[in-house]
């Protein structure tokens, strides 16, 4: 017997893709997939700027040029003509999806209160599991800066990462997945295809 979860869309069941957009054009493009009844995440971090009279705050994006969206690798055509999407991230043959556990980690991290902010990709490294504290559940890695603990997520196809500074207490090390190393060899070959959908949509 099926069960179904009428709280859930279709696009909820669709897979996340990175969508390459033109630069600062995140919000621009987030806006048009929302308006054409696409489900997108396009994370931002506050950032406070020195001006010459005064500090101002400012958002910025956590994956700058990316928009991620959940869409039918199919019928591509509809989000390649949303204003500043240039292309789909992927290799080979095609898009290539993002894990819905990598983007669940974003979110998470987000929704914690906690302070992130971009961070160099990291591909080796302690993976440990947050068991408690506002990220109790997300799994990351573990790394030591000034005497600080902070844990980095990743979006392993796009090669770019996120962090924050966690407590060491909240911490277990778990041996990294299969599909991690995996998605990390497939994240070495080219990522411009982008580039030909977008190009073949016009």
């Amino acid at each position: 017997m099926i069960f179904q979860d009428f709280g859930q869309t279709v696009n909820d069941l669709r897979p996340w893709f990175a969508l390459r957009v033109r630069s600062k054009h995140e919000q621009v493009a987030s806006l048009h997939l929302r308006s054409r009844g696409y489900q997108e995440f396009s994370p931002s971090y506050k950032v406070e700027r020195q001006w010459s009279d005064r500090k101002k705050e400012t958002e910025q994006s956590l994956f700058p040029g990316y928009v991620f969206c959940r869409l039918d690798a199919h019928d591509r055509l509809p989000v390649l003509t949303v204003p500043g999407v240039v292309g789909i991230v992927g290799f080979g043959d095609g898009p290539m999806s993002i894990p819905e556990e990598e983007v669940g980690r974003v979110r998470a991290m987000l929704r914690s209160g906690l302070v992130v902010m971009p961070w160099p990709f990291l591909k080796v490294g302690q993976t440990v599991l947050i068991e408690h504290g506002p990220l109790a559940g997300v799994e990351g890695i573990l790394q030591e800066v000034k005497g600080k603990c902070r844990i980095v997520v990743s979006i392993n196809l796009l090669q770019r990462s996120v962090s924050s500074e966690i407590d060491r207490s909240w911490v277990r090390p778990v041996k990294p997945s299969l599909s991690s190393a995996v998605l990390h060899g497939n994240a070495r070959h080219g990522r411009d295809r982008h580039v030909l959908d977008s190009a073949m949509s016009k």
